[in-house]
């Protein structure tokens, strides 16, 4: 290693650890960040089973494992290192898995999932391999994201396109509906619409804040003991949004993430990646703060500006966004055209480009403690990337090339001319039925939608892989073979 290279690894720390004056822990957080392990970065391994795109992948709270879910409604259980399949079981969910989650503390052997079909479902993998899944709750509408309570072996929440925020105790029998989220009025709206929910965070320093994004311009922040627990409607604590695009009613929020220095990371649809302090928000009533810092001319009063990531493209799918490194130093983003964009967080400067799929990447999981990164896409395989290469990386050739296409079709807004005939035609059969969903559930009260609650259990035997039956779930389709990717 060149003494310049060793100098940006931290050559000091090296040399403490040489002579056994930084713990190795210490060592591992230090070094783990520098950004020639970042450059360093290449594809390790691919691990290849399902049989359609993969939505989902969280390794295990030791890191030892990894966890992924479907469009084939299989969930699996990986040792991602030996490139070894351990699990996998059929979800009981009858439509496309978007969430899978290895609960803390639980051996391994608690898995909670969510899913297009709105169902949060619960899986126990006992000591012979047998797995018994419960359906917890549903959504009305797709349910995205799950947020699990850290260090909690038992609680966590689920967000879905009906609005509503669940928490979840595994010990009850039901789920608690905490509320469901609704925009603020404007002038040409009526009254107040639903806020389609797509992610859910919680922060992990202070744990009683979480945040979610949806359908409009807000991340917004709440505190759950300020929560009444009976459905009500309830105000957050906080609203985060880039000045420009408040009032915009063409943009809307993928995913949220939160650092370890409780900074609040959104990516918006057709937009870009914003990274906001705490001292950013716009307070419990965005519109107030609209009319506060707006002169007579309607231009913006000039408030400190969140730190922008640009050169990706996020139109085509419920694209993700994560921090990535042991103090989450760097910003993570998949794209539509296929590659991983990884930024310094500290000044949004573009340090790699990795081509992690074909078409789109979706998913970036970081490992809980070294410097691994594991993605999926369109594509059905989980990618894991180690800083494995001989030399450091740099940027593709045709990076600037790429980027100025993202940036020109993302100024341009979507196009039908833009999205493949296969993810087209998939996209009307998704309006259709989602069309028909919802005429279905006006006919039924709201009680019954909010918590159907199904009492039978799906139990697969010992083992359980691929193959595995159940009677329940066969007839309404939950194994029906591959699908493709859903598009939002």
């Amino acid at each position: 290693m060149h003494k310049s290279e060793l100098y940006r690894c931290g050559s000091r720390e090296i040399w403490q650890r040489q002579t056994g004056n930084l713990h190795p822990i210490a060592f591992a957080r230090k070094s783990g960040g520098c950004e020639d392990l970042i450059k360093r970065l290449k594809l390790f391994t691919k691990l290849e089973w399902h049989d359609g795109c993969v939505n989902t992948v969280h390794f295990n709270p030791s890191g030892e494992l990894l966890v992924s879910a479907s469009d084939d409604t299989e969930i699996v259980i990986w040792d991602w290192a030996a490139n070894i399949r351990k699990l996998s079981y059929p979800s009981g969910h009858h439509q496309n898995v978007f969430q899978a989650r290895i609960m803390p503390f639980s051996d391994d052997r608690s898995i909670v999932s969510c899913a297009a079909d709105g169902q949060v479902r619960h899986g126990e993998i006992s000591e012979t391999g047998r797995v018994t899944t419960k359906k917890l709750a549903k959504h009305r509408g797709r349910a995205h994201k799950l947020a699990i309570e850290p260090g909690s072996p038992r609680t966590f929440f689920s967000c879905g396109e009906d609005g509503v925020v669940q928490h979840f105790d595994l010990r009850e029998e039901k789920s608690t509906k905490l509320f469901t989220c609704n925009t603020p009025g404007r002038k040409h709206r009526r009254s107040k619409s639903v806020v389609r929910l797509n992610t859910i965070a919680i922060n992990p320093r202070n744990p009683h804040y979480f945040a979610i994004g949806g359908s409009d311009e807000y991340a917004r922040v709440y505190d759950i003991r300020k929560v009444a627990m009976d459905g009500a409607d309830v105000q957050p604590v906080d609203c985060f949004s880039p000045a420009h695009l408040v009032g915009d009613d063409t943009v809307h929020i993928t995913c949220v993430a939160y650092s370890q220095q409780e900074e609040l990371l959104a990516s918006y649809n057709d937009e870009l990646v914003y990274l906001f302090d705490k001292d950013m928000g716009m307070g419990p009533d965005p519109l107030t703060w609209q009319k506060e810092h707006r002169h007579g001319g309607g231009e913006p009063i000039q408030d400190p500006k969140p730190l922008v990531f640009v050169g990706h493209r996020n139109s085509k799918t419920v694209k993700g966004v994560n921090f990535f490194g042991p103090n989450t130093e760097y910003v993570v983003s998949g794209s539509d055209c296929g590659w991983i964009y990884i930024w310094r967080k500290r000044d949004g400067k573009l340090v790699n480009m990795l081509h992690g799929d074909a078409q789109v990447v979706n998913c970036l999981e970081p490992h809980p403690f070294i410097t691994v990164l594991a993605t999926s896409g369109i594509e059905r395989d989980v990618k894991i990337w180690t800083p494995t290469s001989d030399r450091l990386g740099s940027l593709p050739a045709d990076a600037n090339k790429t980027m100025e296409k993202n940036r020109r079709e993302r100024e341009e807004g979507p196009h039908i001319s833009h999205i493949e005939p296969r993810v087209f035609m998939h996209v009307m059969r998704l309006q259709s039925r989602a069309a028909e969903r919802d005429r279905q559930v006006d006919r039924l009260t709201m009680h019954s939608a909010e918590f159907d609650i199904d009492d039978h259990d799906h139990d697969y035997g010992e083992n359980a892989d691929s193959n595995s039956s159940d009677e329940d779930s066969s007839d309404e389709g939950s194994r029906m073979g591959p699908r493709e990717c859903i598009i939002s």
